[in-house]
């Protein structure tokens, strides 16, 4: 009678497909304890080279997947970020929630993106993010006093992204929107400007706010002339109403100071299309941001970039600062803009 050929070994063998494989399945095939399989699926873990090796090649050979969620309830830390954003948000903020995305992968956490309408109260925003246990928040808006205290009786911290502050609690990164604003107007009337006009932002943002409280300080410390004012709303539709109500109202004006990106190719579009102004021969018209769409070789505009990569690294590590040592101080972190001279403006080096 032929013998039975013999059975493979049974830690050679997969799970059937109704059970998945384990930790404990990994750690057998592997030759190695349970805690070295967590250690190498683990960002931070240590872990030899050899044995990260035959800890995946197990793994993929028994089709194990690390479950987060069994982690987290062992790390105490459910390894998600909340990013809060306004729904009607310019185009600078993609590209911030984009490059703060790829800070947090890279700390093994992952980005839960919660929008909300310009002007709505976030408070019940606030509770989901209580609900899914986020490790900490990086809030690309400002918040109520009672707001930032609700972090802290949650003990979830917290970092503002361009706002400043109101409790001592929370964390923040930013730009000086002044000091940058300062530097565009005096590049401006070192080029000969004299007659300025502003496109500004909303009356509820406090970036817009300081950014023009820039550009007049500036403007009033040179002796010039008030400059004629139009309200926007940081889209590119309301670049080309402001520019129009602008020339309109103040037809001497020779360079327009944009309270963003955005506004500022609407307004270079708008003075493209029959208003008799060319730039930058006759009109200068510069933003602030620096995103992507204004160095599009049909706009080339000029500008003050933020530094998003230096900034969302910043708010990023303070977040985990505070993550890993609850009982850290907030910290304050700001940075210079960088002048970007380019084709839309007449602009004198201020360097």
């Amino acid at each position: 009678m032929a013998r039975k050929p013999p059975e493979a070994p049974r830690e050679a063998q997969r799970p059937s497909s109704r059970s998945r494989a384990t930790s404990y399945d990994v750690a057998r095939r592997a030759g190695v304890s349970q805690s070295a399989v967590s250690r190498a699926f683990s960002t931070d873990g240590s872990v030899s080279d050899e044995t990260r090796r035959r800890v995946i090649e197990a793994a993929t050979a028994l089709g194990y997947r690390p479950n987060a969620i069994a982690r987290s309830l062992i790390t105490r830390r459910s390894n998600l970020v909340g990013l809060v954003l306004a729904s009607s948000t310019n185009a600078y903020y993609p590209e911030v929630a984009t490059e703060i995305t790829r800070q947090c992968a890279s700390r093994g956490s992952r980005i839960l993106l919660f929008t909300f309408e310009s002007g709505e109260d976030i408070s019940g925003l606030l509770e989901q993010m209580w609900s899914y246990q986020v490790d900490g928040v990086v809030a690309c808006t400002s918040l109520t006093l009672a707001q930032e205290k609700a972090f802290e009786a949650s003990s979830v911290p917290l970092v503002l992204y361009n706002r400043a502050p109101i409790s001592r609690y929370a964390s923040s990164v930013g730009v000086d929107h002044e000091e940058g604003e300062g530097r565009l107007v005096d590049a401006l009337w070192q080029s000969g400007a004299r007659r300025f006009g502003v496109i500004a932002g909303p009356a509820s943002s406090s970036v817009a706010q300081a950014r023009v409280r820039g550009i007049l300080r500036r403007l009033t410390d040179l002796g010039a002339p008030d400059p004629h004012i139009v309200a926007g709303d940081y889209t590119y539709e309301s670049g080309v109403e402001g520019l129009r109500e602008l020339l309109s109202a103040a037809p001497e004006v020779e360079a327009v100071v944009c309270a963003n990106d955005a506004m500022a190719l609407g307004a270079l579009d708008a003075a493209r299309r029959g208003l008799g102004r060319v730039v930058p021969e006759t009109l200068s018209i510069v933003g602030f941001d620096g995103f992507g769409a204004g160095r599009w070789l049909a706009y080339d505009l000029a500008t003050m970039r933020q530094p998003v990569e230096r900034m969302a690294e910043a708010a990023v590590e303070l977040l985990f600062a505070r993550i890993e040592d609850p009982t850290r101080p907030a910290e304050r972190r700001t940075f210079l803009a960088d002048l970007v001279a380019g084709a839309s403006a007449r602009l004198a080096s201020t360097d």
